[in-house]
């Protein structure tokens, strides 16, 4: 292991840490090792970029650039930089759930999981939606009906789901290709959206346009819900591929480096991104799904084979969504598996394919939930609330495992954070404290919804309820592993 950590000055790893750390590996020796620098900048960008958030952003204004640095500020750098010295300390198969294992204690290492397992579970369950949605665009305003179809999104969702399944199973040779198509994909389709407005200005159609137009932000409390959701939904998501630090190569080192690397392109793919969604909507009516692909269809319009263009760019925002289900399904799978390798959830998890080495059982199980998921999802609700909810609730989810991940470095075990230099603790800080406001802001809508208070009801319900069921588990699993094992 490395004795400097990107900056952070010398580090020595305790023996109990270090015992630890090799009782895992071993563990972690059986699974392939198929991931590489490449694989993982191309996840990185799949993963975190989203499509959804530019139409976010797009309902501050002109503002955005500003509410943007701010965000990356406060929490994008932040992240980054507790995500390389967390890795490089522990780059272990199941990520974030060995940190706050070894920086806390189980307890919390096992919410920790089971908040990302919840995370995963709720942004899995909207794919079928979003890629019902591009599809409706795709075809065109004949096929505006799909969007709230009681029968095409479920369908949608179901085929998905089995199918991410079987590449799931087959393993990351398979898997990384799907990803690393998401990701090349992300970066086609957010540079047309970025050059839109530029073609769009020198053909005249646009009279003016200043995508890194400046403007002092106004602190209103929907502009701090906005604000939230861009924190805690666009600029996330950078632990989440080390959940497969057992199957990288060179993970204490790649893992870091692809942070390193992706992080400047996420960040202006979002600020030249919602700058182009505001140029062409205007902000007050973009759709929240599907903002890409409507501001694609309004920027094209005018071209003569507008039709084909925006098409093939939709589609290939479809294929984004199903390459960010499949990064969900990976790393959601192994989750259980390493709970499984601790005892808390039962060995059962932990079988691997005898060819492929993935854990099966697990992909199985987390396919038949996200399918529940998806269904549930859409009971009783428009596409636009439906979204709204899910997409909250999985916000809850994410603010409680970035609380955790940021204090590691504040209050975690002192052979974790004797070496973490004062400039890291402040950055935790800043990134604990943004976190926990974007917690709150969960049960505000943005959209206009059926009941505000029946949707907030919604998500405290669903954070409560999914996060007791957790503690019992870990209640349950860790008495009976102490009757088993009582040294």
């Amino acid at each position: 292991m490395d004795n400097y950590i990107l900056g952070f000055g010398p580090f020595v790893v305790t023996t109990d840490l270090d015992r630890a750390e090799r009782n895992v590996e071993g563990r972690s020796v059986a699974l392939k090792k198929e991931l590489g620098l490449r694989d993982l900048v191309l996840t990185q960008i799949v993963f975190v970029v989203g499509t959804a958030w530019v139409g976010t952003a797009a309902k501050l204004g002109d503002s955005h650039v500003s509410f943007w640095l701010l965000a990356i500020l406060l929490f994008y750098i932040p992240q980054a930089a507790v995500v390389i010295y967390l890795n490089r300390l522990m780059p272990l198969e199941g990520g974030l759930y060995q940190w706050a294992k070894f920086g806390f204690n189980d307890f919390a290492g096992f919410m920790v999981a089971w908040n990302l397992w919840l995370l995963a579970f709720t942004v899995m369950a909207l794919c079928g939606l979003v890629v019902t949605t591009n599809l409706s665009y795709s075809i065109g305003a004949s096929a505006g009906w799909m969007q709230e179809s009681k029968w095409v999104v479920p369908i949608v969702s179901c085929v998905l789901t089995v199918s991410l399944v079987a590449v799931s199973i087959r393993g990351l040779s398979l898997g990384k290709w799907v990803h690393n198509a998401g990701g090349i994909i992300m970066l086609v389709t957010y540079g047309a959206l970025v050059a839109l407005p530029f073609i769009s200005l020198a053909r005249g159609e646009l009279k003016e346009y200043h995508p890194l137009k400046i403007v002092a932000p106004t602190f209103s409390m929907f502009n701090l819900n906005i604000f939230s959701k861009m924190v805690l939904g666009a600029l996330s998501g950078f632990e989440y591929v080390a959940i497969l630090g057992g199957e990288c190569r060179s993970p204490a080192r790649n893992i870091g480096r692809s942070v390193i690397v992706a992080a400047p392109f996420i960040a202006l793919m979002f600020i030249l991104g919602t700058s182009s969604v505001l140029a062409f909507t205007g902000g007050e009516h973009v759709d929240l799904i599907g903002p890409v692909p409507q501001t694609l269809s309004i920027g094209f319009r005018s071209f003569p084979i507008v039709g084909a263009i925006v098409s093939i760019a939709i589609l290939l925002l479809a294929m984004r969504s199903i390459a960010l289900m499949s990064i969900y399904l990976a790393g959601s799978s192994r989750l259980p598996m390493v709970a499984g390798w601790d005892r808390l959830l039962p060995a059962w998890f932990t079988k691997l394919h005898p060819r492929y080495k993935t854990p099966v059982n697990s992909i199985i199980f987390v396919g038949a939930i996200t399918l529940c998921f998806s269904l549930a999802s859409l009971i009783g609700t428009g596409a636009q609330e439906a979204f709204q909810l899910v997409d909250n609730a999985a916000s809850v989810f994410y603010g409680i495992v970035y609380v955790v991940m940021f204090a590691i470095p504040l209050v975690g075990a002192k052979n974790i954070i004797k070496n973490a230099p004062a400039w890291l603790r402040v950055a935790s800080a800043c990134g604990f404290i943004v976190s926990l406001a974007a917690i709150w802001f969960t049960i505000f809508p943005i959209i206009g919804v059926r009941s505000r208070f029946a949707f907030a009801a919604k998500i405290i319900a669903v954070a409560l309820i999914g996060n007791a069921i957790g503690a019992a588990i870990f209640a349950i699993r860790s008495r009976r592993a102490a009757l088993a094992d009582p040294t």
